[in-house]
């Protein structure tokens, strides 16, 4: 099954980013940075979440990568779905931190359940037809407003979702032009999906 090994950021500056992302949120291997002063402007078309067991989580994660230098695009906060807050990282990047859960059942800690690569796209359905014909499988799918795949034994999940719906969620306005300023890691190809996202071959890390 096909797996996202990484994604690789692009960054101004590689090593103040990774400072950041490991005092904010622990992330290693999974998150990688190269310099690249490619432009870009406004909404990137995607954001990255990190799924978490209970609020405190959220709370402790969100408040470490404000310490780190994050901005607050949506204040951690309840909702119907649960609890969760959008930072923007310095380096430009969006990040939800999120559960589904609406009460604490034990000390606050920094464990991340699951990361989700979330892409916005023009068209989901298509851009669905196309990751399918590309190896990935559907786990998840509402119409044509959201898409997650099964990304097997990869650490981090990709799903699709509108890009105006996409914005809202985290925040900001849909308008941006420019670099993604992002490439995906797995084991579909090399190649360039529908809305300009870029894929390239990567190895799973050996499990010690």
């Amino acid at each position: 099954m096909t797996f996202i090994e990484s994604v690789t950021l692009d960054v101004a500056d590689p090593t103040a980013a990774e400072r950041f992302y490991r005092t904010a949120f622990g992330l290693d291997s999974q998150v990688r940075l190269r310099a690249s002063q490619a432009a870009s402007t406004g909404f990137r078309g995607f954001t990255l979440s990190l799924t978490v067991s209970q609020p405190g989580t959220v709370d402790s994660l969100v408040n470490a990568a404000l310490g780190a230098g994050a901005t607050s695009l949506k204040p951690a906060a309840k909702s119907l779905w649960g609890y969760g807050g959008v930072v923007q990282a310095p380096d430009g990047t969006i990040w939800k931190v999120a559960t589904s859960a609406k009460k604490d059942t034990g000390p606050a800690t920094r464990q991340i359940d699951d990361i989700v690569l979330l892409l916005g796209t023009a068209d989901v359905a298509a851009s669905k037809r196309f990751y399918v014909d590309h190896g990935l499988v559907v786990a998840k799918s509402f119409g044509r407003m959201y898409v997650e795949f099964a990304t097997g034994s990869g650490p981090i999940k990709l799903a699709l979702y509108r890009r105006r719906a996409l914005a809202k969620d985290a925040g900001v306005s849909p308008d941006g032009t420019g670099s993604h300023r992002l490439t995906i890691g797995g084991d579909a190809g090399s190649f360039s999906d529908p809305d300009g996202f870029a894929w390239e071959a990567a190895s799973p890390v050996p499990t010690p």
